[in-house]
């Protein structure tokens, strides 16, 4: 599973910073690709301004997270792990975070 975990966690990096496309074939935006989130937790300040979040994408085998604060997927499968940064966030992930942040 270790060269798989790597590759899972380069292929969501990958995504995030080359975009993916939606069910209609268009540019998915950060909302499409929370659709499918599993859990997010939010890094906020003590005042409750908005940092970055944690996203939970695959679970159970492997467990994936995206951490948008340090643009960085993480990969854990028993007692491996794996990281991959990404370059940018081309479907601006990190924007709707912090939009869903601020509507709650």
């Amino acid at each position: 599973m270790d060269g798989n975990l790597q590759a899972t966690v380069n292929s969501i990096a990958h995504d995030l910073s080359n975009g993916i496309l939606n069910e209609e074939g268009e540019p998915a935006s950060g909302f499409d690709y929370l659709q499918d989130a599993l859990d997010i937790r939010y890094l906020v300040t003590s005042q409750k301004d908005y940092i970055g979040a944690r996203v939970l994408v695959a679970f159970g085998g492997p467990n994936i997270w995206i951490d948008t604060e340090s643009k960085t997927v993480e990969g854990y499968w028993w007692g491996t792990e794996r990281f991959a940064k990404y370059s940018e966030d081309s479907m601006e992930i990190d924007e709707a975070l912090e939009e869903l942040w601020n509507c709650s």
